[in-house]
C-alpha cells in the first residue's frame, strides 16, 4: 500500500478506535455520573440505552446513506456531529441533557461507522490488500474498547466530564486528518439518486422498537416486551413489502442470497451476544462480589485487548493459509472454550485462575471479528458496500443488546437470596448465556467450511482486470 493509503487507513482506524473507547469509558464512569448528577437507576440506564438506540436504530440507514450521498462526505459530516455532541454531554447539568447528547452521538456513530468501513471495502482491492486493511481496522476497534476501560477509569477518578471531553480532542484530530487525507471521489457522483423514504422510515422504526425491546427486557413487564417485539416484526414485514416494489430500494433483498453475508451476520450477532454478556457478568462478579475497584477491574479485563495486537499480525497469516471460514470457526470454538472454563467460578478463585479464560477470549476475538467483517462484505457490489457494513454493525449491536439483556434476566432469576452464595449462583447461571451463544455461532459458521468463497463483481474478478489504486473509488 502507498503512504497515502496507509494515512487514510490510519484516519479510519482512529475513528473506529474513537467509537470503541467512547463506549468503554462511559461504562466505567457511570457510578461517578450517577453520584454527581443524582440520577435514578432508571435514568442511569437510559444514559446507556439512548446511545444503543441511536446507534443500532440508524445503522442500516447510515450504511445506505454512505452509498447514496458519498462515503467521504457522510464520514466527515457525522464525525463532526459526534464531536459536538460528545462535548455537549460533558457540559450536561441534568440527566435529560446527557441522555439527548448520547442519543445523537449514537446516531452520528451509526452514520459514521459504516461510511468508514465502506471507504476501506471500496478503496482497497479485494483480496490480500483489503483483508490486511480490514484486519488492522478490526484490531484497532478491539483496542479502543480494551484501552477505554482503563482510560475511562483514570479519567473518571479525576472528573467524569473528561470521559466526554477526551473524545472531542481525539475526534478533532481525526477530522482534520480525514479532511486532508481522504480523497474526493475519483469519479463524479451519479445523478438522479433517490431515497427510499418509506423503506427508511419503516426499517428504522422497526429496528428502534426491536433494540428498545431487547434493551429494556429486564426492566419492563413481559407483556410490554412481547407487544413491542410484535410491533417491530410487523414493521419489518411492511419494510419487506415496500422493498419488493420500490424502484430504488433501501436494501436490495437479493443481497441476502449471499450465503457468506448471511452467515457472517448471524454468527456476528451471536458472537457479540456472548462477548458482551460475558464481560458484563465478569465485571459484576469482580466489583460486586469480590469488591474490586473500577480501575482494578479495568486492568484485569485489559488482557482481552491482546486482540488489538494479534488481529493485524497473526490473523492475516492464518487467513492467508487457512481461509476466512476456518479461522472464524476456530475463533468461535475458542470463545466457547473460554466461557466453559469460567463455569466452575468459585468464591475463592484468584485472578490467575480466571486468566486463561480471559486470554483465550482475546485470541478468539482476534480470530473471529476481522474475518467476519471480510466475509460480510466480500463479493458485494461496490454501490452496496455501505449497506453491507450497516447490516453487519446492526447485527453486532443487536447481539450486544441481546447478550446483555439475556445475561441480566438469567442472573436475576437465578439469584435466590441476598447472600454471597446466592449472588455467585446467579453469576454461574448467567455464564451459560455466552456459552450457548458462542456454541450456536460456531455451529452457524461451520456451514461456511464447505461453501465456496463469494464471487467478486464480474469484471473485477477477471484475471486481466486492472488492480485499482487504493482509495481511488472512496466516495
Amino acid at each position: 500500500m502507498s503512504g497515502r493509503a496507509w494515512g487514510v487507513l490510519f484516519v479510519l482506524c482512529g475513528a473506529i478506535f474513537l467509537e470503541g473507547v467512547d463506549v468503554a469509558m462511559l461504562n466505567v464512569a457511570l457510578p461517578s455520573i450517577r453520584a454527581d448528577l443524582g440520577l435514578s437507576t432508571g435514568m442511569l440506564q437510559w444514559v446507556m440505552s439512548a446511545y444503543v438506540l441511536g446507534y443500532g436504530g440508524f445503522m442500516l440507514l447510515g450504511g445506505r446513506a454512505a452509498d447514496l450521498f458519498g462515503r467521504r462526505r457522510m464520514f466527515l459530516f457525522w464525525l463532526t456531529v459526534f464531536l459536538l455532541f460528545s462535548g455537549l454531554g460533558g457540559l450536561a447539568t441534568e440527566g435529560w441533557m446527557l441522555i439527548v447528547a448520547r442519543f445523537v452521538t449514537g446516531v452520528a456513530a451509526a452514520f459514521m461507522t459504516p461510511a468508514g468501513l465502506s471507504i476501506i471495502t471500496t478503496g482497497f482491492a479485494e483480496g490480500p490488500q483489503r483483508n490486511k486493511a480490514l484486519l488492522v481496522y478490526s484490531g484497532t476497534a478491539a483496542g479502543g474498547f480494551s484501552i477505554g476501560l482503563v482510560v475511562g477509569g483514570l479519567l473518571a477518578s479525576a472528573d467524569w466530564r473528561w470521559v466526554f471531553f477526551a473524545p472531542v480532542i481525539l475526534s478533532s484530530l481525526i477530522l482534520v486528518a480525514g479532511a486532508v487525507l481522504i480523497p474526493e471521489p475519483a469519479r463524479p457522483e451519479r445523478a438522479g439518486r433517490s431515497v427510499d423514504a418509506a423503506g427508511a422510515v419503516s426499517v428504522t422504526a422497526a429496528i428502534l422498537l426491536l433494540v428498545f425491546a431487547i434493551e429494556r427486557a429486564g426492566h419492563e413487564p413481559a407483556g410490554t416486551t412481547a407487544l413491542t417485539v410484535a410491533a417491530a416484526l410487523a414493521l419489518f414485514a411492511v419494510f419487506v413489502l415496500i422493498e419488493r416494489k420500490a424502484a430504488a430500494p433501501l436494501v436490495r433483498l437479493s443481497i441476502f442470497r449471499n450465503g457468506g453475508l448471511v452467515r457472517a451476520n448471524i454468527a456476528g450477532l451471536l458472537f457479540a451476544a456472548g462477548f458482551f454478556g460475558f464481560q458484563f457478568i465478569v465485571v459484576l462478579h469482580l466489583q460486586e462480589l469480590r469488591g474490586w475497584s473500577t480501575l482494578e477491574t479495568s486492568f484485569a479485563m485489559i488482557v482481552i485487548g491482546v486482540d488489538a495486537i494479534l488481529s493485524p499480525t497473526l490473523t492475516p497469516k492464518l487467513v492467508q493459509r487457512f481461509g476466512n471460514a476456518r479461522v472464524i470457526f476456530g475463533g468461535l470454538l475458542l470463545a466457547t472454550l473460554s466461557y466453559a472454563l469460567m463455569l466452575p467460578l468459585g468464591p475463592d478463585w484468584t485472578y490467575p485462575m480466571m486468566f486463561p479464560s480471559l486470554i483465550i477470549l482475546g485470541l478468539a476475538f482476534s480470530l473471529a471479528y476481522g474475518p467476519l467483517t471480510i466475509v460480510a462484505t466480500e463479493g458485494v457490489e461496490e454501490d452496496e458496500q455501505g449497506v453491507a457494513g450497516g447490516l453487519l454493525y446492526t447485527s453486532f449491536q443487536f447481539g450486544a443488546a441481546l447478550g446483555l439483556s439475556s445475561a441480566t434476566t438469567v442472573l436475576t432469576a437465578a439469584t435466590d437470596g441476598t447472600g454471597d452464595a446466592a449472588v455467585l449462583d446467579g453469576h454461574r447461571a448467567a455464564l451459560f448465556v455466552p456459552l450457548v451463544a458462542a456454541a450456536l455461532a460456531a455451529l452457524v459458521s461451520a456451514f461456511g467450511l464447505r461453501a465456496k468463497p463469494a464471487a467478486a463483481p464480474a469484471e473485477a474478478a477477471t484475471a486481466t482486470a486492472p488492480v485499482p489504486e487504493p482509495l481511488d473509488t472512496a466516495r
